[in-house]
């Protein structure tokens, strides 16, 4: 198949293409480190309470007396927020400015984080939990936009690695912090310890980054707005559903997912014939973003529904603990540590296509081994299988991100990142309700393996199970973990085709148009 990306650029004085090579050949300077530095620390923050929060869903059960369907919400309310603030994230960052708007989604991130740590039941934790969504909702998008505006587009790739640094973390640091809180202190403090890292945050980001340069002109797309957020938060509250419903056909379900994708629908051609659309459609005209989001799309599903049900194996089959399942899931993000930096410079120099097949490969080969997974299965298999994963990790999710934004321009950035983060956070909800719900039919096909797994962390109803029920118990959990895990990565595998797609060589985008190197005709 003939690659369309071209490096083509608009004829002028002079030579274009070797400048582009020169500004591809320096590293990182240190004004673009120093806003890289502050604008880590607030997405780490951000990815750091996902990923604390998946390991404390049991003591939520435990400590407000609820299901462990009700405190998924305070995941799922999260996400929802999310989903419904980042569309106007890009409008919203170009008339007020980038600074302004980073400094207030940090302090309703730790205004949330305070609310949360004070939550007297699951309700008000579910409620508090979106406000944090709020806040959280905006960093990623901005951080984005902020970098790459920065360090120009001939370094997307190496800011995409930067970028990259709390995806890092998090699955390491994330599960360890929030297992050593919980068992050491008390579950109030996997919020409160947002409080003095956002303050560090809301700091730097005053001291460092450059001032703002809003452009008021263009109006606010309000039936945008009307449309697409509410859309977006009800179609992702149906999907995630689905596991407390049990069917895809309940009300709740259908009625929720149908009415948000009528709005999301209406919002598309609304935004055809608007000239200054809340997300501005029109990108998916250059080719290289819209591979990148399906993409994007198909990892997302699998990678984050499989991610959630990581912890729960180690948790419910192998009754470790929250701390020590947090250290079993490091290995994932020192594997990405590896890969991520030499992935986002050759991203740059000879194009992220050939780099995203090659960790798509590796993902899929360390997802495999948990289809083999059972009840006893050697942990030097399985942390080789998670560091391999890693590995691919690093080199997929930022240069698909690269691929993405490689072509616009400056004024396209902001746009281009806010409806790749959309893209990401509902395909990641997807996900997890999809992962979800096979998991739970999985369990419910097997009757022993809920009583089983609910021993491993209850004595007494240990002691009241049958001799060896248990460990059968177990191995019918293990099995259904691993035909979950197969269903993942059989989403993973249709990612390769959309790999093979993007941009293999370098590419630059012609100035002043967002969309010109790689035009669909």
């Amino acid at each position: 198949m003939t690659d369309r990306t071209t490096e083509s650029v608009p004829a002028t004085g002079t030579d274009e293409p070797a400048v582009a090579t020169a500004a591809a050949e320096r590293g990182l300077d240190a004004t673009v480190l120093k806003i890289a530095g502050v604008i880590v620390i607030g997405a780490i923050m951000s990815i750091l309470d996902v990923t604390v929060v998946s390991v404390a869903l049991p003591t939520f059960a435990a400590e407000f007396r609820t299901t462990y369907a009700s405190v998924a919400w305070t995941m799922t309310g999260y996400t929802l927020a999310l989903a419904s603030v980042i569309p106007l994230t890009g409008w919203a960052a170009d008339r007020f400015g980038t600074k302004r708007l980073y400094l207030t989604a940090l302090v309703l991130f730790v205004a949330g984080s305070m609310l949360c740590s004070v939550a007297w039941d699951i309700t008000s934790l579910i409620v508090f939990r979106v406000l944090q969504g709020f806040g959280g909702g905006m960093l990623m998008p901005l951080g984005m936009t902020i970098l790459t505006r920065a360090a120009g587009p001939d370094r997307i790739g190496r800011v995409m690695a930067v970028l990259g640094v709390p995806m890092l973390l998090g699955p390491i640091a994330g599960p360890i912090l929030g297992g050593w809180l919980i068992d050491a202190a008390s579950w109030h403090w996997i919020f409160l310890i947002n409080v003095p890292i956002g303050i560090v945050a809301l700091v730097a980001a005053w001291t460092v980054l450059p001032k703002d340069a809003p452009q008021p002109s263009q109006s606010f797309d309000v039936v945008g707005m009307l449309l697409l957020s509410p859309g977006l938060a009800l179609f992702l509250f149906g999907v995630s559903s689905i596991p407390e419903t049990g069917t895809v056909l309940s009300a709740r379900v259908l009625v929720s997912a149908v009415v948000g994708l009528a709005l999301v629908a209406a919002f598309v051609v609304h935004a055809l014939r608007t000239e200054h659309p809340l997300i501005d459609l029109r990108l998916f005209r250059n080719r290289s973003l819209s591979v990148a989001v399906v993409a994007m799309s198909l990892f997302a599903i699998a990678f984050f529904g499989a991610g959630l049900i990581f912890p729960s194996y180690f948790l419910q089959v192998r009754g470790e603990t929250t701390l020590a399942a947090g250290l079993l899931l490091a290995p994932q993000g020192l594997g990405a540590m590896v890969s991520m930096p030499i992935a986002g410079n050759l991203a740059d120099r000879i194009g992220p296509g050939r780099i995203v097949i090659t960790g798509m490969a590796l993902v899929t080969a360390g997802m495999a081994v948990f289809t083999q997974v059972g009840p006893s299965t050697s942990y030097v298999i399985l942390l080789g299988g998670l560091f391999v994963m890693g590995l691919g990790l690093g080199a997929t999710m930022m240069p698909i991100m690269t691929a993405a934004l490689q072509t616009l321009d400056d004024a396209s950035v902001a746009r281009g990142s806010t409806l790749m983060n959309i893209i990401q956070q509902s395909a990641g909800s997807v996900g997890t309700a999809v992962i979800s719900v096979v998991l739970t039919n999985q369990l419910l096909d097997r009757a022993a393996a809920g009583p089983a797994m609910a021993a491993q962390s209850d004595p007494e109803i240990a002691a009241a199970l049958p001799p060896g029920a248990v460990q059968a118990g177990l191995a019918q959990a293990a099995d259904a973990f691993g035909s979950t895990f197969l269903v993942a990565t059989i989403i993973v595998a249709f990612t390769f085709v959309p790999a093979f797609l993007l941009p293999r060589r370098k590419v630059t985008p012609t100035a002043g148009a967002g969309a010109a190197p790689t035009l669909l005709h």
